[in-house]
């Protein structure tokens, strides 16, 4: 390439700052105008059409999802996947602060394609609609959409600077009973309570939690328990959130879920029904040589990034998904202090900040800075996909 690393850096800082208000707006455009899993129509179009306006290709409806999409600037390989999320939370907005992910991935995309130093390969933005509750890069992993990508690349703001995410494996299941209707006191010895086969099941889950391991367990709520006092239930139904450390931890509490409801239907004479309900987010695997290259680059912006604290999970995303398939990053930076928490009125408010605003601009350098790294550096590539399939076999 033409020009040093430091020059490609020093470029890239240039078409970021150039940006840094047009970013912002974009990230208070977001805030103001919440959409939610699936529905980020608005959202998606704004993205997409900026992206468009600067010369990537843009392909809209990605794996079927009518508010995804892809956008290209470059062809073939090294590849550079730049990740977007905008989806927001039903009565919280984007409490999440997927606003400044959104700008980031833009950001880091747009300068990326400016700097003809880094003219090798192919710079993928990525929009990932319903990271909060559909799954959307799960989905789009399942289409190819990452097939042909060397590293994917994104962030998280938070109440931590953390280099890696802790990110747990995480789905959800639909338990029903199928008993027998009767009147409880007409007939009650003819009644099969499907209702009290579900409060059986919650009482064996409690006891199982206590044996779990560490980042593992079960939440339950009835979503139906009959439907009137007179009549024993002869349909009840449960929906069950499970979570573990491990994408393989997780099949095992899928499993002792699985036997827990076949127990309690054979001891209530009942039925049982087990059926995932929503798309498997697996466990995050950082890649360790991408994510040093990122908190080496936010050092230079002046933030700091540190190892997570041992022990310590944050809840899952659908990014677990994609990094069991490519090299991938999502750091935490935090935009509040770390007695607050995200998924609340007050990181919402956080989110169009002016802390935000400090974090998007560094975040974005970053970004951008890693990506053109990925693409002009065959032994970064190398190492990071040397990792990547050591941790999958190992």
């Amino acid at each position: 390439m033409a020009g040093t690393p430091n020059d490609v850096h020093l470029a890239l800082r240039k078409e970021v700052a150039a940006r840094a208000d047009a970013l912002w707006d974009v990230a208070l455009r977001l805030h103001a105008d919440p959409e939610y899993a699936f529905a980020e129509h608005r959202a998606a179009a704004l993205l997409s059409g900026e992206l468009e306006r600067a010369g990537f290709a843009v392909e809209r409806g990605v794996a079927g999802m009518p508010t995804a999409f892809t956008a290209r600037s470059g062809r073939g390989r090294p590849a550079v996947a730049l990740l977007m999320e905008y989806d927001a939370l039903p009565g919280l907005g984007h409490a999440c602060g997927h606003n400044l992910i959104a700008a980031a991935g833009l950001g880091a995309a747009l300068a990326v394609a400016a700097v003809p130093e880094v003219s090798a390969g192919t710079v993928l933005a990525v929009g990932t609609p319903a990271e909060e509750g559909g799954g959307g890069k799960a989905i789009e992993a399942d289409a190819g959409v990452f097939d042909d990508v060397d590293a994917a690349l994104m962030f998280h703001p938070g109440v931590y600077d953390w280099a890696r995410a802790p990110l747990t494996a995480q789905v959800q299941y639909r338990v029903a009973f199928h008993g027998r209707a009767a009147h409880p006191t007409g007939n009650p010895t003819e009644g099969v309570d499907a209702l009290a086969a579900l409060v059986e099941l919650f009482n064996v889950l409690a006891v199982l939690g206590r044996r779990l391991p560490e980042g593992s367990h079960v939440q339950g709520i009835v979503t139906h328990g009959g439907t009137a006092t007179n009549i024993v239930p002869e349909y009840a139904e449960g929906l069950f959130g499970l979570r573990a450390a491990t994408t393989e931890a997780l099949d095992d509490l899928v499993e002792r879920l699985r036997v827990c409801a076949e127990g309690v239907a054979r001891a209530t004479g009942t039925t049982a029904e087990v059926e995932r309900a929503t798309v498997r987010y697996e466990h995050f695997r950082d890649s360790e040589p991408l994510s040093e290259r990122f908190a080496a680059h936010l050092a230079r912006a002046g933030i700091t990034l540190s190892p997570p604290a041992p022990g310590v999970y944050l809840g899952s995303s659908d990014i677990g998904n994609v990094s069991t398939r490519v090299p991938a990053i999502h750091p935490f930076v935090a935009i509040m202090v770390e007695d607050g928490s995200d998924h609340t009125p007050e990181f919402a408010a956080a989110a169009a900040s002016p802390p935000a605003r400090e974090v998007l601009v560094a975040v974005t350098w970053a970004l951008a800075c890693t990506a053109a790294d990925v693409l002009l550096c065959e032994g970064l590539r190398e190492e990071a996909w040397a990792r990547h399939r050591a941790a999958r076999t190992g």
